[in-house]
């Protein structure tokens, strides 16, 4: 694998690629962000940065707010000029930052391997300009310093020691990922966040595969696989594939809703799987599997044999669990 900085016309077909000689900034963390953006419009499909930047050594703050950010990149690395990056050098926490994004990059890799596949086989980057997912919303034309990880995940990097950030939402019923509450779109978001969070948002209707391995980044994604479902509307249908660490698809998943009846089909194989419809409280009823209540929604468990599910869901459940 090549791993360049440096590129003319042509050099796309060459993955992975570097930002370059940032500098341990705030600054710098968000021209990263910019620059990497434009090269994904540019037709480079993969592409990072040093994380805690290149050049000096990062205050505490930087080094920690950059380690969401670099997780959250197609490919992530710890690496400066003149200094070591460990987070014990750092302090305590941000060890407890780096352990927490690691853990959530690894579970998250059933989603990103498929992503990864996309941008191999259609040209799309893994790290999108917010333009790119969104062509009909004016206002994410000039976006540069929040992203979409694929097509379902929505980034906002921190680009400061006190954690507070504003960013935007286009239309629609977004998710937190790690903890929170719908937030209705279109509009810009103010808030605060401790180093151990940053905004990850869920696109509405949306299914996000979620791994059980959270130590190695490289596993059989569909053994035990959880695909979480977020605010399928009525009408509303969503795909998931569950790629194999070889690179081909190894099951499809389609997600489907009609009033109150959602569907769920699937091709290939893949074990002990689970669904999560995340923000709904009961169901009223499960064909072809089991139901459970659990913090984040409700888990269904196909029966063994099945092909397909078909959920009735109960007008009391839903949006009530967060």
């Amino acid at each position: 694998m090549l791993f360049a900085r440096s590129a003319t016309a042509g050099g796309q077909q060459f993955p992975v690629h570097w930002g370059g000689d940032n500098e341990s900034t705030f600054e710098s963390m968000a021209e990263t962000l910019r620059g990497g953006l434009s090269l994904g419009l540019s037709g480079f499909g993969f592409w990072s940065h040093d994380i805690g930047g290149f050049s000096g050594t990062p205050p505490a703050e930087v080094y920690k707010r950059w380690i969401a950010f670099g997780l959250l990149s197609s490919h992530s690395r710890l690496h400066g000029n003149t200094s070591y990056r460990v987070p014990w050098l750092f302090d305590e926490e941000a060890v407890e930052v780096l352990r927490l994004f690691t853990k959530l990059k690894c579970r998250l890799m059933p989603y990103l391997y498929a992503q990864a596949l996309e941008a191999r086989d259609k040209g799309l980057p893994l790290m999108r300009a917010m333009l790119l997912e969104f062509p009909d919303d004016p206002t994410c034309d000039y976006l540069d310093r929040q992203y979409m990880l694929g097509d379902a995940l929505l980034v906002a990097p921190v680009f400061s020691s006190d954690g507070r950030g504003t960013y935007y939402l286009p239309a629609g019923r977004w998710t937190p990922f790690l903890t929170g509450k719908v937030i209705e779109g279109p509009g810009w978001v103010r808030e605060r966040h401790d180093f151990l969070s940053l905004p990850l948002m869920v696109r509405p209707n949306a299914v996000i595969p979620v791994g059980r391995c959270e130590d190695r980044p490289d596993y059989a994604y569909g053994d035990g696989v959880t695909l979480q479902v977020y605010e399928l509307a009525d009408g509303g249908e969503a795909m998931a594939v569950i790629p194999s660490p070889k690179g081909y698809a190894e099951a499809t998943f389609k997600v489907a809703r009609e009033s109150d009846l959602i569907l769920v089909e699937w091709q290939g194989t893949v074990k002990e799987w689970r669904l999560l419809l995340v923000g709904v409280a009961t169901v009223a009823s499960v064909e072809g599997g089991t139901a459970e209540s659990s913090p984040h929604g409700v888990l269904i468990r196909p029966a063994r044999g099945a092909d397909r599910l078909e959920i009735l869901l109960s007008s009391q459940g839903l949006g009530k669990s967060h």
